[in-house]
């Protein structure tokens, strides 16, 4: 006899939002993770009174009031902007493109100035049937902009030359004629006060919760405890990759505390020459307006996946999405569906920003808990 009504494997903001909305609905859940802290990427490691981002910078961000209303019933958040900085050869430029950097990059004052000298940057590709990302950029962009602000970082970004990436990934540049420097467009914004783990915490409060614990060394053991499996890994994983191998970017990190009180004056700043081999540096404590001692900074490199390191950002070009159809199809065959439901990013093989991943959380919530 099962002795639970869930096994939820990983302890990320899917996992956790279903572990609180299935306890809340009398159903009995045990939560396992591979890591040894609970958070999956969105966890915060205290460091010199600072939370720091350890997989990377995580801004909350939404326009959804069902979801802005659930993360407020555990957490309150520091009204922090997400307003980037771009570093090109030592020149610095406001993100995303906004008047300010067009002043920089160009001196135009005006939005009738800035539209003009778009233009006529972008006056020589206007003709061209973009079949990649550096043409799309130049049609919807000219040189300018894309040299200084896109081409590097870009294919840092993504391990290759923007000429083997594809165009969609930049159907469009959101050019913003006004002098205004916040990232996003969404209603609301900001870092939970105390650090992301005030949340999560919140999410897994009264929930048995195991670490260190690798679903796959006893999967049938895992299976066996649970009526059901909620599986938010690596969906290809699941079967062994028997199939093939779908493909990630991954990440690594470079953290230092320095013996000074603020490094660089701002969050989050891009580098958006290739030759510099990180993309970005973040001083955490500028998330939550901390005035330490000492900083934090950390150094983001992009890179290849491999088996040692974390799966980022899934390369949804053709082929992959294609594999990844393959796997669903298997997914929902009758040996699977009844017990294994896959959610999250990595089983859904989609980047989901924090809000996408609560959202698709709680519509899996709001199926499979009513069903009774």
């Amino acid at each position: 006899m099962s002795q639970y009504d869930y096994i939820i494997v990983g302890a990320g903001l899917f996992g956790s939002v279903f572990a609180r909305e299935a306890t809340d609905a009398g159903k009995n859940v045990l939560v396992i993770d591979k890591r040894n802290h609970v958070g999956g990427n969105i966890y915060c490691e205290n460091i010199e009174g600072i939370n720091v981002h350890k997989y990377g910078a995580h801004i909350f961000h939404t326009s959804n009031q069902e979801v802005w209303d659930y993360v407020n019933r555990y957490v309150s958040f520091n009204g922090y902007v997400n307003s980037p900085v771009a570093n090109f050869r030592g020149k610095l430029f406001n993100l995303p493109f906004n008047m300010n950097t067009f002043y920089q990059l160009w001196g135009v004052t005006t939005p009738e100035q800035a539209k003009a000298k778009i233009e006529e940057e972008r006056a020589e590709f206007k003709d061209m049937d973009p079949s990649n990302l550096e043409e799309q950029a130049l049609f919807l962009g000219g040189r300018a902009l894309y040299e200084t602000l896109i081409k590097g970082y870009t294919e840092k970004q993504w391990g290759r030359p923007a000429t083997q990436i594809p165009a969609f990934i930049i159907q469009r540049l959101p050019f913003r004629f006004t002098f205004d420097n916040n990232y996003f467009n969404d209603l609301y914004q900001g870092i939970p006060i105390g650090g992301y783990n005030t949340l999560t915490n919140a999410l897994l409060e009264g929930v048995e919760t195991r670490t260190d614990i690798n679903y796959f060394d006893d999967q049938q053991h895992w299976n066996g405890l649970g009526k059901k499996v909620l599986y938010t890994g690596k969906i290809d994983e699941f079967f062994g990759c028997a199939l093939g191998e779908l493909e990630y970017r991954s990440l690594h990190f470079e953290t230092q505390v320095l013996d000074q009180e603020n490094y660089q004056g701002n969050a989050v700043i891009n580098y958006t020459d290739k030759d510099v081999p990180y993309t970005r540096i973040l001083e955490h404590k500028h998330f939550e307006f901390g005035t330490q001692e000492k900083t934090v900074v950390t150094k983001e490199y992009p890179h290849e996946f491999s088996k040692d390191n974390e799966p980022y950002y899934p390369i949804n070009d053709e082929l992959n999405n294609a594999l990844v159809k393959q796997y669903k199809i298997l997914a929902n065959a009758p040996e699977y569906a009844e017990k294994v439901i896959f959610g999250g990013r990595l089983a859904d093989y989609k980047y989901y920003d924090m809000d996408d991943t609560i959202e698709a959380a709680l519509s899996l919530c709001q199926k499979e808990l009513t069903q009774d």
